[in-house]
């Protein structure tokens, strides 16, 4: 095939390419159909398929099963942290420690955007963990307007507060039209995990 490459020269070949992003933006990806996390994720590859440095800060996962986790870790210039309390049975009366959990993971975040560390910054289910309480929207929106000109921020999950939505530059509502949970088919692993 023509445009193939081996994986030792795609990464050589990124580095090559690599020149420090000029302007950054802040995305967001929310709603309630299938695809957010998806998003942030092929951000990910992609900026790291041009040389661009990647951090993502988990707010909801643990360590657990996820395809993406697995995967990660072998795209050159991408990190992640996770900060996720598991699993919790009320969010929307969270308890200090599950409070605290999404505290740490917005420091780490804030952290790795001033860092001058990362090109890409993806706070994974940060809408979510906001919509419920759990973070104050307030500092949510400060984190938008203290970034750095030179980073991109995206932002995932359900619930984004209209004060985030506001403050983003790009936004996109994921609408559900028919899921398979629906008629009771549980996620599957390499797909929806």
């Amino acid at each position: 095939m023509e445009h193939e490459k081996s994986g030792t020269d795609y990464c050589l070949s990124a580095a090559l390419t690599y020149e420090p992003m000029k302007r950054g933006l802040t995305q967001v990806f929310t709603g309630g159909g299938k695809g957010k996390t998806s998003a942030g994720i092929g951000t990910a590859v992609r900026a790291s398929g041009r040389g661009y440095r990647v951090y993502i800060v988990y707010f909801m996962n643990q360590n657990y099963d996820s395809g993406e986790q697995e995967v990660l870790h072998c795209l050159p210039g991408v990190k992640w942290a996770a900060f996720g309390p598991g699993l919790v049975r009320h969010p929307e009366t969270p308890t200090p420690e599950v409070k605290a959990k999404a505290s740490q993971a917005l420091a780490e975040a804030r952290r790795a955007m001033l860092s001058g560390d990362w090109d890409v910054v993806i706070m994974d289910e940060i809408n979510i963990v906001t919509g419920w309480g759990w973070l104050e929207t307030r500092d949510v929106v400060q984190l938008i307007k203290d970034r750095p000109e030179h980073v991109e921020l995206v932002m995932t999950g359900r619930l984004a507060p209209q004060e985030v939505i506001d403050a983003a530059d790009l936004v996109t509502e994921m609408v559900k039209i028919k899921h398979p949970y629906d008629r009771g088919i549980p996620a599957r692993r390499g797909i929806e995990y």
